[in-house]
């Protein structure tokens, strides 16, 4: 703790600057909405941003520490839970190595998701607390705080010496909104900007008439009510009341943000909102904050008295939408009953923005009633509900995929209709990762060879410069260099293995790596159903023929969702089938199923840079993109893949050659969805094999196979997990064949890399800050600089200036 909080320190003096800097030279200024900021442990990654990790190495071992020792005291930060946080985390990292004047925004959780723990096969939910001892990185700003109101009703003030016409929003419950921020330092810079993460609170703390009454859980129900808002990352929203509680989460989030926005932008000099859309651009990560476009209309009509016409025009034009998915459920969409009952100000906004977009609807598509239920954000079904998704692409002037496919789908599937009125509202930006993370902290002995390979470290900021690798892939040094990497890498992971699931693993053998959350598109149940057909035929093989066939370890983890049942399922036939696999004598150890409980940032910098291979073998045209994709590769990983997400423009940029690919594509899969529905797809033998040993019971009882076997039954296999289990087992035997010629294994590795200059997040948000935002770079001056250097004028980028 001391430690980090002199490292904070420092970070508390940059930050001051650079926002003392941002308000003198008033450049425009990018807000990132996030539900989700899954930056994992802090300390490592500052003090490499920082170049201060070999001064406190040394400083510590003179004290008789060892800096490493206390890398992993660290908690990870429980604000997120998967690709749409660590998404968050990078960009932001980005975003201030770049020099961008921006601010995250996201909600202080305080028990984030959950922590994963495995009983007898089973996942259980525990509190993370993560809190539990404070966090060394976060300020509480009680001078930052805004109240945040629920309920209630709308009155017109017509008649009382209005002049046009507004309402008032007299609300039952008001809670507070506290900040608590977080300094992010970029690398080589002197730049350090901001995660502002808000904390639920009440209005009173506590009600002392109550207490005096003697009914003391009164007294600090008030407390409890508000506190529940920030307590868990996405309540379960199976029933009403988590509803409910995910709404109020959301709404609470935006609305302190943009109290927040508004303050800052009115902090100015000379305060003018129609220069607004010059200084101020909000992206929305994904649909989550979408009830933002609502509250900005009402703060700007019912705060800052602007007429509706003005106030609709700056919305559309400070906000930004970025879509992540395809899947029906995760475009949100809210009972309109619970809506007004919760935020009734804001469906009366709603229904006045929908009245007069279906009017622009109605002058293109004249007597259409087809396509005004199509494209009205009220959707009239039973109950009616609020289309989120719908308000985000009218609400935003962008709205962007994630990767090349998903943009298509997202034109093509998703919003098409959305697309004819405006075609060029839609666009593409292909995610990215940091390198500082997930190679120099993550791997820092493949960072230090190709930093030797191409005798520069400059590809921590300019990912491109690792084709230079490229001319060397097939040099013996090169290659034995690389092979120690990965051995070294992989013993750190056969040992982390040995601690936490108590199995040994051999790190020679393949590291096979699956892990993301637990989903069905996301087919972890295809990869074990491959597990249990390769066990099948290695007990069938005879002992001599068994001696030519590499030795795998097949390695998941992730978690599944607390609502779903499914995938919960998933992970306890994944056990089932690691218990019968792992105490196999016979097998001489060449195949071992692992799961990894609690995959979170710290273990995945532990995991990634050990996999031989990486699974990402989501049903074409289900994964937006994927990031963990392009990590693996990073370090020197092989993707065994479908064409879907960003597999495809790594295939494009590191050569088919290097990428293992089985299974449908995108544009086939409706028509072999139809099919499967009418039962015309056939079934391989190889799988109905792997079906008829579930259902034996080789792998566990009725009560934990059914539900699943239930879903791979012709005619309810809508993953189509049957369809690509035949091209799957097979891209499995090539990978085997390869994997035993190790020179031409590392060599695909080693291409792999040089290929990935694309997938750097700073790619991706220098693509954001020209494209979408219009915002240049803001880069606070050297403060070692001579005296003449600081009584000189620092400006901003030039217009069009990198």
């Amino acid at each position: 703790m001391a430690t980090a909080l002199s490292v904070r320190d420092r970070l508390i003096e940059s930050w001051n600057d650079s926002q003392q800097f941002f308000h003198k030279m008033d450049p425009k200024r990018v807000y990132y909405l996030s539900m989700e900021f899954l930056i994992g442990r802090c300390l490592q990654s500052t003090l490499i941003n920082m170049d201060l990790e070999e001064n406190y190495r040394a400083a510590l071992h003179d004290l008789g520490y060892r800096l490493e020792e206390l890398y992993d005291e660290e908690t990870d930060a429980a604000l997120g839970n998967g690709g749409l946080g660590r998404l968050a985390a990078c960009f932001l990292d980005s975003l201030a190595t770049l020099n961008y004047p921006a601010w995250g925004y996201g909600l202080r959780y305080e028990y984030g998701m959950f922590q994963q723990v495995i009983l007898n096969g089973h996942q259980v939910e525990h509190p993370d607390y993560w809190l539990n001892f404070g966090s060394p990185w976060e300020i509480q700003r009680l001078d930052v705080q805004y109240p945040i109101c629920f309920y209630g009703h709308v009155v017109s003030l017509n008649g009382r010496g209005v002049r046009k016409k507004q309402w008032e929003w007299k609300s039952d419950d008001t809670i507070r909104a506290v900040a608590h921020d977080m300094p992010i330092t970029g690398y080589d810079t002197y730049n350090t900007i901001n995660l502002r993460l808000w904390a639920a609170k009440p209005a009173h703390e506590f009600d002392l008439g109550s207490f005096h009454q003697g009914d003391y859980l009164a007294a600090i129900a008030e407390r409890q009510r508000a506190e529940n808002i920030t307590r868990v990352l996405y309540p379960n929203d199976n029933m009403y009341t988590g509803k409910e509680l995910r709404l109020k989460q959301q709404y609470f989030f935006v609305s302190a943000t943009l109290q927040d926005i508004l303050r800052r932008f009115k902090r100015r000099k000379k305060v003018s909102y129609g220069e607004m859309t010059q200084k101020v651009t909000i992206q929305l990560n994904d649909t989550h904050p979408s009830i933002g476009i609502p509250e900005m209309m009402r703060l700007l009509i019912d705060k800052e008295n602007l007429d509706y016409e003005d106030a609709w025009e700056l919305t559309q034009k400070v906000f930004a939408y970025t879509n992540h998915t395809v899947l029906p459920e995760a475009l949100e969409k809210w009972p309109v009953d619970l809506v007004s009952h919760l935020l009734p100000r804001h469906i009366q906004i709603i229904y006045e923005i929908n009245a007069r977009w279906l009017q622009t609807v109605e002058e293109r598509w004249p007597k259409n009633i087809g396509m005004m239920q199509k494209l009205s954000i009220i959707e009239e079904s039973f109950p009616r509900a609020v289309r989120m998704g719908h308000l985000s692409v009218i609400g935003c002037h962008s709205v962007n995929g994630v990767a090349e496919i998903h943009s298509n789908l997202v034109k093509t599937s998703v919003f098409p209709d959305f697309v004819e009125v405006w075609p060029d509202k839609f666009n593409n930006k292909t995610n990215g990762v940091t390198p500082r993370r997930w190679v120099l902290q993550a791997n820092p002995q493949l960072a230090a060879m190709v930093s030797r390979w191409i005798e520069s470290d400059e590809w921590i900021k300019d990912l491109t410069l690792l084709s230079h690798i490229r001319p060397s892939v097939g040099t013996p040094e090169l290659q034995r260099e690389f092979s120690n990497v990965k051995i070294a890498n992989k013993i750190r992971l056969a040992n982390y293995i040995k601690q936490v699931c108590d199995t040994d693993v051999d790190p020679h053998a393949m590291f096979d790596i699956h892990v993301k959350r637990i989903h069905e598109y996301k087919r972890q149940l295809l990869n074990i159903l491959g597990v249990i057909y390769q066990y099948l035929q290695l007990k069938k093989r005879p002992l001599e023929e068994r001696r030519h066939t590499p030795a795998r370890v097949v390695i998941f983890a992730g978690k599944a969702a607390p609502g779903y049942f499914i995938a919960k399922k998933v992970i306890k036939l994944v056990h089932n089938v690691a218990r019968v696999v792992n105490n196999d004598a016979s097998l001489g150890g060449l195949l071992k199923v692992i799961f990894i409980p609690n995959y979170c940032v710290s273990n995945a910098e532990i995991i990634i840079p050990a996999a031989d291979i990486s699974q990402q073998i989501s049903t074409a045209g289900t994964e937006a993109s994927g990031t963990g994709n392009m990590k693996f590769v990073m370090n020197g990983a092989i993707i065994l893949g479908t064409m879907d997400g960003a597999n495809i423009e790594i295939r494009e940029e590191i050569g088919e050659e290097n990428i293992f690919v089985f299974g449908a594509r995108a544009h086939e899969i409706e028509q072999l969805r139809h099919q499967e529905r009418l039962k015309k797809l056939g079934r391989d033998s190889r799988f109905l094999e792997v079906l008829k040993a579930i259902r034996d019971g080789q792998f566990g009882g009725a009560e934990d196979t059914d539900p699943i076997m239930n879903c791979l039954e012709a005619g309810h296999d809508y993953y189509l997990h049957a369809h690509d289990f035949p091209s799957y087992i097979e891209a499995l035997e090539d990978v085997a064949e390869i994997f035993r010629d190790h020179e031409a294994w590392v060599k695909k590795c080693l291409l792999g890399i040089a290929g990935m200059g694309k997938f750097s997040s700073d790619r991706t948000i220098r693509e954001y800050a020209e494209h979408i935002w219009k915002a240049e770079p803001c880069e606070r001056p050297d403060p070692r600089g001579s005296d003449s250097d600081r009584d000189s004028e620092p400006s901003v980028s030039p217009p069009g200036a990198r």
